[in-house]
């Protein structure tokens, strides 16, 4: 079937005819026929990705009277950016029908501009549940008159605990309106919003509820705790080209995540709501043009996220709410495309990846973890692969040419290949060097230290010979993290991350490892400059302080020797 057998009017069909669309997804194929034939309360369930925004954004476009200056149809979406998402989306659906008016509102941004677009008028209104109801509070929009009702990603709503804010939307809309909801899942809370604002409602499933994406290839590695982390990078490594989404549960642990990942280099950023608003989207927009590979996120922060070609989606934790994981899985494989989501799971999670088994009746394909020679091998193609597609500019390097090839004149041509590879694959084979299996079942093979790691893992944790440890005036409390600091170091000092060993943020203060042959340079280069309206200084520590130092510990005092003291 193709979209211009279901019924959609000429502006529509050119509209979508000229954004590339042929032939309508099975929610879409469902959906759009009804809705035009028989303007009914809806639900249609399907998993995240699969077309949902174009099953109701069409029809709703379709029975909009351009000639009304008035609120007809109401979009509820649970987040900032899937809100501007639909918004644009039907924008460009509707791009040839020359007085139609869609206002998106939002927190997070003036509110006196968003009122300003309203008194103009606006045929369609996307609304995050909050803002609106602060500005129908205010008096400043009228929904009253409305002929439909979209509530996008229900599920994800009542979950951020938008129940009260719906209901009070709701109970401002007439009573003959239609209603028309949209969810990857079928919770109690959802059913409740049906029986109460619906009647009969149509209900068009695609596939079963709560099931997941099929197109999803669900994966899980069992690690110790304590490995999780190193896991986590095995898996980025073997997966050079990933763009893709790591979930964590917390907001300080998606913090932590995300800098250790752009201290050693990798191309990370993460999403949370500590984040003022200028700073997600900064970060949103560097992710969606792919200026950066990987995304750590909460649940909370990575909801409406809408994303075209992720490859991965890894649960760096499960989510507390098993629900929750159809939402985390489903933003890879959107569009027809195929993707994989990978849980870390620890020993005693088994039971928890069961209930989720039960919720997306698919089973886990329970892996081991990529050796490091699987890896190795991956990283040296991938580079190959660079190598082989990179575009020379002959005529900038003519010039050089002669002088370089002089270099070379005592080499075979195997040498200077193996030379120009190691400069870039020598990182990993150093790394992988003395690294054992990090899965479960695996944990006492010969060579692990006490701690469970091995090899480069374990020494991680500790500085090596040729580091100087180095003292910063700013913690924490002045908003430097991780990243903050590595990009500080790097553009003021002119090294490379490489130059940089163990990183410890505490409140008030930190520490870094950094290359000993370069000590005078961050003395000197990082004296006095300037974040966020904060002086730095640097200096090397006395003693080695900080988690990653040489200095002593402390030994506790024993029961005793307190009471003496109490004395």
């Amino acid at each position: 079937m193709e979209f211009k057998e279901l019924g959609l009017g000429e502006e529509l069909l050119a509209a979508i005819n000229e954004l590339g669309f042929k032939e309508p997804t099975p929610i879409q194929e469902q959906a759009i026929p009804h809705l035009l034939e028989d303007p009914t309360d809806l639900i249609g369930l399907a998993s995240t990705g699969t077309g949902k925004t174009a099953s109701f954004g069409l029809p709703l476009l379709h029975y909009v009277d351009l000639e009304m200056n008035h609120t007809q149809g109401l979009v509820i979406a649970p987040t900032r950016e899937l809100c501007i998402q639909i918004a644009n989306d039907l924008e460009m659906f509707g791009k040839r029908m020359k007085k139609l008016k869609i206002v998106s509102v939002y927190g997070g941004t003036d509110i006196r501009k968003q009122i300003k677009e309203l008194e103009r008028g606006a045929q369609i209104i996307v609304a995050t549940p909050g803002r609106l109801v602060d500005l129908i509070n205010r008096k400043k929009v009228r929904i009253n008159d409305i002929d439909t009702v979209v509530l996008d990603e229900a599920d994800e709503m009542l979950n951020m605990g938008f129940k009260e804010d719906i209901d009070t939307i709701l109970k401002q809309t007439p009573k003959d309106k239609c209603v028309w909801l949209f969810s990857a899942t079928m919770p109690d809370e959802v059913a409740r919003i049906a029986r109460t604002y619906m009647v009969e409602p149509f209900e068009i499933t695609v596939g079963s509820k709560n099931v997941t994406n099929k197109n999803i290839e669900h994966q899980a590695y069992t690690v110790k705790e304590r490995d999780r982390y190193f896991a986590l990078k095995r898996l980025i490594d073997f997966n050079p080209n990933i763009y893709g989404l790591i979930f964590c549960r917390t907001r300080r642990e998606t913090a932590e995540v995300a800098d250790k990942l752009m201290a050693e280099g990798y191309s990370a950023e993460p999403l949370h709501g500590d984040l003022s608003q200028a700073q997600r989207d900064r970060v949103m927009g560097k992710f969606r043009d792919k200026h950066i590979q990987i995304l750590v996120a909460t649940d909370v922060a990575a909801r409406g996220i809408d994303v075209d070609d992720i490859t991965h989606v890894i649960h760096y934790k499960l989510p507390e709410d098993v629900e929750n994981y159809t939402h985390r899985s489903g933003r890879t494989a959107r569009a027809g495309k195929k993707g994989i989501s990978i849980a870390l799971i620890n020993t005693k999670e088994g039971r928890k990846l069961k209930s989720i088994e039960k919720i997306i009746q698919t089973n886990f394909d329970i892996k081991k973890l990529p050796t490091p020679d699987e890896i190795c091998e991956k990283q040296l193609f991938k580079l190959v692969e660079n190598v082989e597609n990179e575009v020379v500019n002959d005529k900038a390097i003519d010039k050089y040419l002669p002088e370089v090839m002089k270099k070379f004149d005592d080499l075979t041509r195997e040498e200077i290949v193996r030379k120009f590879i190691s400069v870039e694959f020598n990182k990993f084979l150093n790394y992988y060097a003395n690294s054992k299996n990090l899965d479960a079942d695996f944990n006492e093979s010969k060579g692990k230290g006490r701690d469970g790691r091995d090899g480069r893992e374990r020494r991680d944790n500790r500085m090596d010979d040729d580091k100087e440890r180095f003292f910063v005036n700013l913690g924490r409390k002045d908003g430097l993290n991780q990243g903050a600091l590595v990009r500080l170091i790097c553009d003021n000092t002119g090294l490379k991350n490489k130059s940089i060993g163990r990183i410890d943020i505490m409140n008030n203060f930190s520490f870094f490892d950094g290359d000993k042959e370069h000590k005078e340079t961050f003395i000197k280069k990082l004296q006095d400059v300037n974040f966020e309206g904060k002086s730095m200084n640097v200096e090397v520590t006395k003693d080695g302080g900080g988690k990653g130092g040489n200095g002593k510990k402390k030994r506790k005092p024993s029961s005793k020797e307190r009471n003496r003291r109490r004395k």
